[in-house]
């Protein structure tokens, strides 16, 4: 049976001039849906986010495209894949959704009430940093503002950066190793990291007295793809030989193996070192601190939210770093 995106690989002699989209309760529905599915990486994926399941996706995405008549993703065998009108569509989508949570925030706000989505993307693996604030944040935001819907993202630098950038994210906590003109940067914390081999390697049980910058340089470090700090250079020598790993985690677990060096940050090997796993070598010499820095998209309107949140960051957003 055709339906009316059956012939869309068919060109119409003339073009077709439709009717300005007017959007329903029913649309916006719909859009949140495709949204959702974009983002989640496909359809299946969708089916925890949005608590349907995945039939009832499919129609619904189907149903949008032919509401507003184009062919919006593809999926199947070939995997999920939007067309050009289907990148469109969700670009267009994201200002939307923004522009009615702006609308909202401006009403709770003379109402003197925060509510909507506060959608956060911190870097992974600094739940046990003690200097983050982000923790006592979230709990006085939820405090003093309970119809607040939190929506935190942990996961890699690039992707909390891609985030903000495209408006899925009002904000990010990041380590700061170079910055970009997208976004506006605001100092929170430092983190310090320091070189760690594991039981197995040959520098465990060595004394301090034996151990110098220039002995660690002989040994392999892995090189972390997600961290371009300078500071490490005057440390350990990278090749193209060297072990390779892209977030904390499999550092660590490289690092375990005890066949190599590498950096950790302190607050995250901790305990590693105290179960007796990992050593710490020579902090005293060899150590260095990365900044972690609120981001928001540069020139954008802040959202009575986004100054709640800064605000129980103990961030000065008259003040960018």
């Amino acid at each position: 049976m055709e339906t009316p995106l059956s012939n869309s690989g068919n060109p119409s002699p003339r073009p077709v001039h439709r009717a300005p989209l007017a959007l329903s309760g029913l649309d916006f529905k719909l859009l949140k849906v495709f949204k959702a599915v974009v983002e989640a990486g496909g359809f299946s994926a969708a089916q925890n986010e949005l608590n349907v399941g995945l039939a009832a996706i499919s129609k619904q995405i189907s149903d949008l495209e032919i509401r507003i008549g184009m062919r919006l993703c593809t999926r199947g065998r070939e995997g999920f894949c939007l067309t050009e009108e289907g990148t469109l569509v969700y670009q267009a989508s994201i200002e939307l959704f923004a522009s009615v949570d702006n609308f909202r925030d401006r009403l709770s706000c003379a109402q003197n009430e925060l509510i909507g989505d506060l959608s956060v993307g911190v870097i992974d693996n600094t739940i046990s940093d003690e200097r983050s604030p982000l923790v006592a944040a979230l709990r006085r935001i939820h405090d003093e503002s309970p119809k607040v819907r939190f929506r935190l993202h942990a996961s890699q630098l690039d992707e909390v950066e891609r985030g903000v950038v495209e408006g899925r994210l009002v904000a990010g906590i990041v380590p700061v190793y170079q910055k970009r003109e997208e976004f506006d940067y605001f100092n929170l914390y430092e983190e310090r990291s320091e070189a760690y081999c594991a039981v197995g390697h040959a520098l465990f049980n060595a004394a301090d007295t034996d151990m110098s910058v220039d002995i660690l340089k002989d040994h392999q470090f892995i090189n972390h793809r997600y961290a371009i700090h300078r500071d490490k250079a005057n440390f350990a020598v990278y090749d193209s030989d060297s072990a390779s790993a892209s977030q904390v985690e499999a550092v660590a677990m490289l690092i375990k193996t005890g066949r190599f060096v590498g950096f950790l940050p302190q607050h995250y090997a901790a305990a590693l070192v105290a179960r007796g796993e990992l050593r710490a070598l020579r902090p005293d010499l060899i150590n260095f601190s990365t900044p972690f820095n609120l981001i928001l998209r540069h020139n954008t309107v802040r959202s009575p939210l986004v100054k709640a949140f800064a605000n129980a960051l103990g961030v000065d957003l008259k003040n960018p770093s």
